[in-house]
């Protein structure tokens, strides 16, 4: 009878780690999004270790939370100390993910069309007002407020790099909002598109785009990689990997390096990533106010984002000849969704011209661009929110 008291006791329905409602919460939280990643496909790949992580973290007494630390002298928890030694303090999971991400990336609808680089960075507004709303009317601190504001460019892995910097306690609550919005592109964009372009906009076809060589290919990982972390050296982890990534992918002569990055590697690596932002998500820490003001600031930073690269495109017209003019919708495809945006926008002009105007290739340049676009952008607020922490 003893032997059964002290299994009760130690198990996670009874003593001092008994189970609390709001694991019990987070339990149902994490069903929710491993229901949508089976059920309706929303970014299955990251939502399902996400949720099982959030399980996890919530199991009394498991030590199976990303911020479980060790006794002195102990072991450290896994899911733990992947946080600490390869996201918190190292840095390494999303640089990672970024290089898989170059070499599954093609630059040439980009390279084509270098005027939808300015799409892509466009689409990057969003992120600035939500930090400033954030900080002005939320009351978040200025390094809270760059984390949230991030979410708007609707890259994960920036998300979590730029988060773990400067607000790992936000980490559960950010990641989700941004893989979320990143799963609702679908059903986010296509009514800010219409809303904001006419009929003769959706209308406008443009034409094939002009070749590339291979010497462009080749050029524009190493050039952008050079010119953009020089002036903005904390951009580097990022946008240094995806252009090493995207450089295996088109030198042609490492394909056994670009298939791991972009296949066995990203895979692994996207697992453990996946754990342990759910493994963020402790009840006690995510079931606060602030997780719905930042999932509000994350859609109001998604759908400004949205918005910015569809008005930019509109105002770019009035400037371009009429035989070099935009279909402004593909300016929606300049957030880093890739390539899921660039499909929503290829979908909606086509439903709307009954198949006559097909942008798929077109929205891919500002689509890829938002990549680099977004970042660039945590650079920028890594390197403001240093100096003048000084």
């Amino acid at each position: 009878m003893d032997i059964l008291e002290k299994l009760i006791e130690s198990s996670g329905f009874g003593g001092d780690t008994s189970l609390a409602w709001q694991n019990v919460v987070m339990f149902i939280v994490g069903g929710i999004l491993i229901t949508l990643a089976v059920r309706k496909n929303f970014e299955p790949l990251l939502l399902i270790p996400i949720g099982f992580g959030a399980i996890m973290a919530n199991l009394p007494g498991a030590d199976m939370s990303a911020y479980t630390t060790p006794e002195e002298g102990g072991k450290w928890p896994l899911l733990a100390f992947v946080y600490k030694n390869a996201i918190s303090k190292a840095e390494l999971l999303p640089p990672i993910i970024f290089m898989g991400v170059g070499a599954l990336t093609d630059f040439r609808p980009l390279l084509s069309r270098p005027i939808t680089f300015l799409l892509g960075a466009a689409a990057q507004i969003g992120i600035f007002f939500a930090a400033l709303g954030a900080t002005y009317f939320f009351g978040f601190t200025i390094k809270e407020a760059a984390s949230i504001g991030i979410i708007g460019g609707a890259d994960g892995p920036t998300t979590i790099f730029l988060t773990a910097k400067l607000a790992p306690h936000l980490l559960g609550a950010v990641a989700v909002a941004a893989y979320s919005y990143m799963a609702l592109v679908p059903v986010i964009q296509p009514p800010i598109i219409k809303a904001l372009t006419t009929q003769r906009e959706r209308e406008i076809d443009m034409p094939q785009s002009r070749p590339v060589s291979k010497t462009a290919v080749l050029i524009f990982p190493i050039a952008t990689c050079l010119i953009t972390v020089l002036f903005i050296p904390a951009s580097g982890p990022l946008l240094g990997m995806l252009m090493f990534g995207n450089l295996l992918r088109e030198s042609g002569v490492t394909q056994r390096l670009s298939s791991t990055a972009s296949g066995p590697l990203i895979n692994i690596v996207t697992i453990f990533l996946g754990l342990v932002v759910g493994a963020t998500m402790e009840g006690t820490g995510f079931l606060k106010g602030s997780t719905l003001a930042i999932l509000a600031l994350g859609m109001v930073a998604f759908c400004l984002s949205t918005a910015g690269g569809v008005v930019f495109a509109k105002l770019l017209n009035l400037l371009l000849p009429e035989d070099k003019k935009i279909n402004p919708c593909i300016g929606a495809a300049g957030v880093s969704a890739v390539p899921m945006a660039a499909r929503v926008v290829q979908t909606f002009v086509s439903s709307k011209t009954d198949g006559r105007v097909n942008p798929l290739m077109a929205a891919m340049g500002p689509n890829v661009a938002g990549v680099v676009g977004s970042a660039v952008t945590a650079g920028v607020f890594l390197t403001l929110i240093e100096a003048f922490s000084k």
